[in-house]
């Protein structure tokens, strides 16, 4: 005799995994924060400098501080930052909308400045999407 499963059931099984795994979802599966105050968990992709040499595709030492993110963030800096030089790709961070450009031309959304603190490491910095704010060179 075979042993056949309600419909009903079956369907808030289904919705119960679906919750669960809602729940239990990757922090870097949220974008970027959209506005001011607004807190993401993403986790480091890369860290970088802020110069490469055209020729050589190697990174130019002292040229600044960059770091990219799994959820598509990027914050890029003139100075070398210590706390974002100590990171390392799958760090988990946390990372918070500050400021937002004003009166940008339409289409330039470059300037956009967030917090970022490494939960590996408990250092936090703060600084642009870009090297120029909208608008700028």
């Amino acid at each position: 005799m075979e042993k056949f499963e309600r419909p009903e059931r079956g369907i808030r099984r289904i919705a119960f995994v679906v919750t669960l795994a809602a729940l239990v979802a990757p922090a870097h599966a949220a974008g970027l924060p959209t506005h001011v105050g607004q807190c993401v968990r993403t986790t480091v992709k890369s860290v970088e400098t802020r110069l490469v040499d055209g020729s050589t595709n190697q990174p130019v030492a002292g040229s600044g501080s960059a770091v990219s993110f799994v959820n598509g963030g990027y914050q890029v800096s003139y100075d070398q930052l210590p706390p974002v030089d100590s990171s390392h790709p799958g760090d988990p961070v946390e990372m918070c909308l500050v400021s937002i450009p004003r009166d940008c031309p339409p289409g330039d959304d470059r300037g956009r400045e967030y917090r970022t603190t490494n939960l590996r490491t408990k250092k936090s910095w703060r600084l642009p999407d870009s090297e120029h704010s909208c608008g700028g060179a």
